[in-house]
């Protein structure tokens, strides 16, 4: 650093440093009134900040909606239509709450929280709009369009009743299965839940299967496609690993084998031919939303749970585990590498298994 006195009697600091990008040398200076030790000390940091700067590129000031539209553009070229769809009415509703206009420098951890909490929502509705904005800004810092965003790590999740809820709450025990079954009469939506509890599927692979993809011969279902209830398409699998081969036990194959015969039934009866391996009367799809209804109404009747169908997945993982199959197998099954609630089922259910050995130890006389 080097000093020149100006034509007005004050003191240009001046510094040199290199352009890392060209390699030439360029130049940063303040204008001070003195030339004194603490003077020289003052240009020395202040210099030093504007080298930092201009060496380290700082992140360009952005709105909340310019970051969301490079988000969605780079969305569009990187995940399915239906998952974009998705995500650009989040987009829309995280504009909303936190201003479309807000510049992302000025978000703090208690903004967002306060922005959160004005809400007039339910927990869970809350921690997805969390969820939602944190994605966002992630994006955005690893994108290199704003800066720090570690006030995130301050923002906690919003207690839900599903946190507060027992691991039990999340699947069904074999009593309540059988006793749900022999209470449905629709000759539709009995053996989907048959089948959905046997199997592990989720209800849009289900609905995707071709017949060919069901073969009775090799005791094998192939699960290569989605059916998204939304968009009304079929999609490839949620993930690599839920492109799959399901096997079929006796009581599986059993269903798959009645439902076969009785859809060849009703095309012949209607005269609609369909390559899809389950449809309803129109020869379409069947319809997730119509099922749910079904479902959600029986088990209340029936068994007095207020649940949704994709509980089945979480019960046929709790039987297969009681039946002694091991986590890995049970995973590969469903069509996921890792799952929290298979996780939290498998150490319950092997928690239960252990109780009921120690009690028949207990009852055991062995003189």
């Amino acid at each position: 650093m080097w000093v020149e006195e100006t034509k007005k009697g004050k003191y240009k600091y001046i510094e040199r440093y290199t352009d890392p990008l060209t390699g030439k040398y360029r130049r940063v200076s303040i204008v001070l009134d003195k030339n004194t030790a603490q003077a020289r000390k003052q240009a020395q940091a202040a210099l030093s900040e504007k080298i930092q700067r201009a060496i380290v590129p700082q992140p360009e000031t952005i709105t909340l909606a310019e970051l969301v539209e490079k988000y969605r553009a780079e969305q569009k070229k990187t995940v399915k239509p239906s998952t974009y769809r998705r995500n650009y009415f989040f987009g829309e509703s995280v504009k909303k709450v936190f201003g479309s206009d807000s510049r992302i420098e000025a978000f703090t951890a208690n903004y967002i929280r306060e922005s959160i909490i004005s809400l007039d929502k339910a927990p869970d509705q809350k921690n997805e709009l969390l969820k939602r904005l944190k994605s966002i800004l992630r994006w955005g810092y690893t994108h290199d369009y704003i800066g720090d965003i570690s006030y995130l790590d301050k923002i906690e999740r919003f207690k839900t009743e599903s946190q507060r809820s027992k691991i039990e709450d999340k699947f069904l025990e074999s009593e309540e299965v059988t006793a749900l079954l022999q209470g449905m009469t629709h000759p539709l939506w009995k053996p989907v839940t048959k089948i959905l509890v046997l199997s592990g599927l989720r209800f849009g692979e289900l609905a995707a299967l071709k017949r060919e993809d069901v073969d009775t011969k090799d005791r094998v279902i192939h699960v290569r496609a989605t059916y998204d209830a939304n968009n009304k398409l079929e999609t490839t699998p949620k993930t690599a690993e839920s492109s799959r081969d399901v096997y079929m036990q006796d009581e599986l194959l059993d269903v798959i084998r009645h439902v076969k015969a009785s859809m060849l039934s009703q095309q012949i009866a209607t005269g609609r031919v369909s390559h899809l391996f389950l449809t309803d009367l129109d020869g379409e799809h069947i319809k997730y939303y119509t099922y749910r209804k079904y479902f959600q109404e029986n088990a209340l009747r029936l068994i007095g749970r207020d649940i949704t169908p994709h509980i089945l997945r979480h019960t046929h993982a709790s039987l297969l585990m009681e039946q002694g199959i091991d986590i890995d197998t049970i995973s590969r099954r469903l069509g996921h590498s890792d799952s929290k609630v298979t996780k939290e089922i498998y150490l319950h259910v092997t928690k239960k298994l252990k109780e009921k050995e120690r009690n028949r130890i207990r009852e055991i006389k062995i003189l």
